[in-house]
């Protein structure tokens, strides 16, 4: 890592960055205005969407990010239209910031926190961004969201230098950081970085000390293979993945391989790991595309789990029931997601969490 060896990384200065799990400040978004993103359909992601917002509002601050003050209004009223559907939402929890953004993904374009764990001291990762390989010009107002939170936050804002994204990366809040190699190892992200070298920085700026790889993510996800929407940490020791049981899907094979490299995979103790199967949802499919619908793509908040669903009676069921048996503590919540996902992404895509 030539450009940084004069400076100190996360790592070396005690920063690490929390599991998902773990407890948090806030949430945060970047409200969605991108027609091209849901083409004819942006209008009807607002109710899913404010109702993401008004659940975890009930618990916790939720941080908004808005272009102006016209956006700020326009977000305002959509919230308040739907709080009579959530009892004991907080619309005092919900706070805008003027920082403009191309579009709505902040899993990958927002702020990567990272906490000191001697002082309690929270900084910023501000990672490159480039839109998922240059897909989706122009990001030039993304790339800069987390330098922006962290001077209205006043928090020490740190510049690895090459891209990442927070939707490619899963962690236990004990060390361990999963992946795929279908994103990171993608020649349209870090081109000029090993596997080796990428695991560095990975551990230097997210505070981890032991890299697990998965291989490919699933059909129609147009960011190369997030971890999000296929495998995820539930605690320290356990992750859900999605499995699919039609043989004849596309999504088979590629899960089942997935399945496999867990089931061989050890912790940063040596432990094995635990694995809880998760359905997949019967296939979305929307003007012949088949869209990366998936039950993986959950919001862990403080007191509840924001769980997207498809319209399907049974497999969402199954999703929600397996998912409220992994978080004992908190309120598994489904919220129909199908007008989302033609954005390809869901509510993990749209979020970013700021730790404690």
């Amino acid at each position: 890592m030539t450009q940084d060896q004069n400076k100190s990384t996360p790592k070396q200065l005690g920063f690490t960055f929390p599991a998902e799990f773990a407890p948090q400040r806030a949430l945060w978004l970047s409200w969605p205005h991108k027609e091209e993103s849901w083409p004819g359909k942006l209008e009807t992601i607002y109710k899913p969407y404010c109702e993401f917002i008004l659940y975890v509002s009930r618990h916790q601050q939720v941080c908004i990010n808005v272009a102006d003050d016209a956006m700020k209004q326009f977000a305002k009223g959509q919230i308040e239209q739907y709080t009579r559907y959530i009892a004991d939402s907080k619309l005092e929890n919900i706070t805008f910031y003027f920082h403009p953004t191309n579009d709505a993904w902040c899993r990958d374009h927002g702020p990567a926190f990272v906490v000191n764990n001697e002082t309690g001291e929270k900084a910023i990762v501000d990672w490159g961004y480039n839109a998922w390989g240059d897909k989706y010009p122009p990001y030039d107002l993304d790339d800069v969201v987390p330098t922006k939170i962290g001077e209205a936050l006043g928090l020490k804002v740190f510049h690895p230098g090459i891209v990442m994204e927070g939707g490619s990366v899963e962690f236990n809040g004990k060390g361990t950081l999963m992946t795929t190699t279908a994103c990171l190892l993608n020649e349209n992200r870090n081109p000029h970085l090993s596997k080796e070298q990428i695991e560095e920085y990975l551990k230097e700026y997210y505070g981890a000390e032991y890299i697990l790889w998965l291989g490919d993510g699933i059909i129609g996800d147009d960011t190369d293979g997030h971890i999000d929407d296929i495998t995820r940490f539930v605690n320290e020791d356990t992750v859900v993945t999605v499995v699919e049981d039609n043989k004849e899907d596309e999504n088979y094979e590629i899960l089942q391989e997935n399945l496999k490299l867990l089931q061989d995979m050890k912790l940063q103790d040596g432990s094995p790991l635990k694995i809880v199967e998760l359905p997949m949802p019967k296939p979305v499919e929307y003007e012949d595309q088949r869209l990366p619908a998936s039950y993986a793509n959950f919001y862990i908040a403080n007191k509840c789990v924001i769980v997207p669903t498809f319209r399907d009676a049974i497999n969402d069921k199954k999703a929600i029931e397996i998912l409220q048996s992994c978080f004992k503590d908190r309120e598994v919540i489904g919220i129909d997601s199908t007008d989302i996902i033609w954005g390809l992404g869901s509510f993990h895509c749209l979020s970013q969490q700021e730790p404690l």
